[in-house]
């Protein structure tokens, strides 16, 4: 790029740093905890804002009956589009619904409040915060008037925190959006080329109730369980032995977290509930990780007199893999943020899954890239007194708005 236009660029984010600042502390001060999924007052508000800083936004509500399927009450997905001429479309997505705050903070967690060049609040980093990078990335993009051939378009929606179905995933089936490269809300320090995948069942173990002075005259539903645990928990001991290609991403993880069942003390259990969580590599095929342990778990039970049970898949989140022409968005966006941090940025995998995966799956090379401290560890992430130093939303802000301008240069 030439540097007179990153100097232009540094310098019209500067100026309008203290209003991005403003415009996330509002965004954070709006709950859009997710469940309970009530998201569409945020989308009005984050919408009102957009346009006062001199936007056109879309706004696209999704049906009730489509967010009550997806366990939500409520979702308005958001779209911003900036032609620049004829070109490649390039979408930044970041989403708006977040986890429930907890317990344990030491100030309002929609407070937004700014401690030490941090701010506090829940969705300040995780991505309330790339709402914020985007636009004035944009916004500065557009006060400096570069000749660019190509459109940026945002995509703000509500629905990361349960699988992304009625967000990125809605707007693309719907034909409202044809990009042909993504980036998704990310930490500073990485630019995220792959992620893991997951896959939730609830295993229902089925046996006969019986007084517990007679235990022989029942079949112990939570002892076949417990023979359906071990075997997972075999299972899990094996999982480390296959390691994924892409750095940063490490090995396959199963984990059961939820357990119930019983109906008393003194009474032979006759039903007990589990679910489990695998979490996926990139070189894994996500039907073959199911048939295995639907399996694995009939395999445990097989024999067990007057046991039955059936398995459910309550979510699949496919992995994130590099596809298409992800090379060139990947070194782009790295380029810029080596440039910008002043570090080598490495381009890595994350042991987690978001909803970018909904672009790739559709052949649109995505990566995640946004503003956020090294690690979700270091953002506490989905845990109390969730931060941005905003230091890194200042940066970001400059390596987002000069990839922009880098992927639609006029050749």
């Amino acid at each position: 790029m030439d540097p007179k236009l990153t100097a232009a660029l540094s310098a019209e984010i500067d100026a309008s740093f203290d209003d991005e600042v403003a415009f996330l502390q509002a965004l954070v001060r709006v709950p859009s905890d997710n469940p309970p999924g009530n998201c569409t007052p945020h989308a009005v508000r984050a919408a009102d804002l957009l346009e006062e800083i001199g936007f056109t936004v879309e706004r696209h509500p999704v049906p009730t009956d489509l967010c009550h399927a997806n366990g939500m009450i409520s979702a308005t997905n958001l779209i911003i589009r900036q032609r620049f001429g004829a070109g490649p479309v390039i979408a930044f997505n970041a989403h708006g619904d977040v986890v429930a705050p907890g317990d344990g903070w030491s100030s309002d967690p929609y407070g937004a409040e700014i401690r030490d060049g941090w701010m506090y609040g829940r969705g300040a980093a995780v991505s309330k915060s790339d709402f914020a990078t985007y636009v004035y990335a944009l916004k500065a993009v557009m006060a400096c008037n570069p000749p660019l051939a190509g459109s940026i378009e945002l995509h703000l929606t509500y629905d990361e925190e349960v699988g992304g179905f009625i967000g990125p995933k809605w707007l693309l089936d719907e034909g409202l959006s044809k990009p042909d490269y993504a980036v998704s809300a990310g930490f500073s320090y990485a630019v995220i080329t792959a992620h893991n995948g997951c896959l939730h069942l609830e295993v229902s173990v089925l046996g006969k109730s019986a007084h517990a002075a007679k235990p022989s005259t029942g079949h112990d539903a939570m002892e076949a369980a417990n023979a359906v645990l071990t075997a997972l928990y075999q299972h899990r001991k094996s999982l480390g032995a296959t390691v994924s290609a892409i750095s940063g991403i490490g090995s396959p993880n199963l984990n059961v977290g939820l357990i119930e069942g019983g109906i008393n003390t003194n009474v032979v259990p006759d039903r007990v509930t589990l679910r489990l969580d695998r979490r996926m590599i990139p070189e894994e095929n996500a039907a073959e990780v199911e048939a295995g342990l639907r399996a694995l778990i009939a395999d445990s039970l097989h024999g067990l007199p007057g046991i039955t049970h059936s398995v459910s898949r309550v979510l699949l989140a496919e992995p994130l893999a590099p596809v298409g022409d992800i090379t060139h968005l990947a070194e782009t966006l790295q380029a810029n943020a080596t440039r910008v941090i002043g570090e080598p940025v490495p381009l890595l995998g994350v042991p987690l899954y978001t909803d970018a995966r909904h672009y790739a799956t559709q052949g649109i090379p995505t990566v995640l890239y946004g503003a956020g401290p090294r690690s979700i560890e270091e953002a506490n992430a989905h845990r109390a007194d969730e931060r941005l130093p905003l230091d890194s939303l200042r940066k970001a802000t400059e390596v987002i708005a000069g990839t922009m301008v880098d992927m639609l240069a006029q050749k």
